[in-house]
């Protein structure tokens, strides 16, 4: 069973609908979801809430679930 997440472009503030698996990577969802908006998943980070996501973590540890929106944010550091 997949965990259906939104993803939002806080650029454009348009959105995506994702289904992920509990082992794939926030930087899975990161590539995904730039290549979906032909951006550079190397200047991304994901934030769920107020966190940003570590890029290495599955969605498990992250602790993302189903029906969270996850925001895409232009790297902080620069990327």
């Amino acid at each position: 069973m997949g965990i259906h997440v939104t993803v939002k472009n806080a650029t454009l503030g348009a959105t995506l609908r994702m289904d992920l698996g509990p082992n794939e990577t926030v930087f899975d969802i990161i590539e995904s979801a730039a290549e979906f908006w032909k951006k550079d998943p190397r200047a991304y980070v994901l934030r769920k809430g107020k966190y940003l996501l570590r890029a290495a973590d599955t969605v498990m540890e992250a602790n993302i679930m189903n029906d969270d929106t996850l925001e895409l944010l232009p790297d902080p550091e620069g990327g």
